[in-house]
């Protein structure tokens, strides 16, 4: 039964079949955003939540992703169908998800749901929430002290409240470090609601090629897969910088050949969540309410791989702990 279930979930039509791991019976299922888990960043980092799951607590995790151009109704049968499966905990990663949870938390109360990026109110959900705009901030910072043409740029998936965060943060590091700088804003995708932001590399690839044009020199990009377009485009020019988002892109097997053109990345520790959750499962002790993931908690934070921000390691953590202890407050906002 348990094989013929995990078939009919992987040839459901609201999804593309997964390719990525055959589900157990009452284990845990991540149900990927647009980009899969091979993303390099958003999605790549929920996953090592659940391979530090399975390496760690002995359990096997089902993975699915989502296609281009869902609708909730989509996302909402693909996570019924695994906790009809049995399933728990259901995860959902990203903030499009966040209706389906809500509907299928409802219509399953002993069945544990987790929602990234989003909040729904159940007793039976774990939304797990990031302090975007406060490692924004940090990478704001780097790129103010590192640039050489006082021209820097930021790239947005989609123009929506929680990409705006990553932008706001990254402005006001910029402005509160040094003023003079300019920072270009582009946004590949305004609100669309189906993820097509985060999935358009070749478009990310343009909007990065023409701020370099515009003698932007850094280029920070929250766009999920998109990112890979402006880190390509990027590493074809002598001194212009990629700042990463979401993973340590510098480390992302997929991202080595560019690897020594991404100054820093602003990481976002979905995988320290989705353990949180999982293990909580396992222990009987199911989350649920709000989880928030900051600077405090190291949520979030600046990566410091390949040793290109070490010379102003120092403003950085100062900067980081003014955010900590209140000194500094960063607006989530542009």
């Amino acid at each position: 039964m348990a094989a013929t279930v995990a078939l009919a979930l992987s040839a459901a039509a609201c999804g593309e079949s997964s390719t990525e791991s055959e589900g157990a019976e009452k284990g845990p299922a991540v149900a990927f955003d647009v980009g899969g888990r091979d993303d390099q960043s958003f999605n790549e980092s929920a996953a090592r939540g659940g391979d530090k799951a399975e390496e760690e607590l002995g359990v096997e995790v089902f993975y699915q992703t989502a296609r281009e151009g869902e609708t909730d109704a989509d996302r909402e049968q693909r996570l019924t169908q695994m906790a009809e499966a049995g399933y728990d905990p259901v995860i959902g990663v990203g903030f499009l998800y966040g209706t389906a949870v809500e509907r299928a938390a409802e219509q399953f109360p002993d069945t544990t749901f987790g929602i990234v990026d989003s909040v729904v109110e159940a007793d039976n959900v774990y939304s797990m929430v990031f302090a975007e705009h406060e490692a924004s901030y940090l990478a704001g910072v780097a790129a103010a002290l590192k640039t050489q043409t006082n021209v820097v740029g930021f790239i947005g998936g989609e123009n929506n409240p929680l990409i705006q965060k990553f932008q706001a943060g990254f402005e006001q590091g910029v402005a509160d470090t040094s003023p003079d700088v300019e920072v270009l804003v582009e946004y590949l995708y305004e609100n669309s609601g189906t993820g097509a932001g985060f999935a358009d590399p070749a478009k990310a690839k343009e909007k990065a090629d023409g701020m370099i044009v515009r003698d932007a020199d850094i280029i920070y990009t929250a766009a999920g897969a998109s990112g890979n377009g402006s880190i390509e485009e990027v590493a074809k020019h002598e001194g212009v910088w990629a700042i990463g988002v979401d993973s340590d892109q510098y480390q992302q097997e997929g991202l080595a050949e560019w690897q020594d053109h991404i100054l820093t990345s602003a990481v976002k520790a979905v995988d320290v969540a989705v353990f949180d959750l999982i293990q909580s499962v396992e222990s009987g002790e199911p989350l649920s309410g709000v989880g928030e993931y900051g600077l405090a908690e190291e949520g979030v934070y600046l990566a410091t791989s390949g040793g290109f921000i070490d010379d102003i390691q120092a403003e950085i953590d100062a900067a980081r702990e003014g955010i900590i202890n209140g000194d500094i407050e960063v607006s989530q906002t542009p």
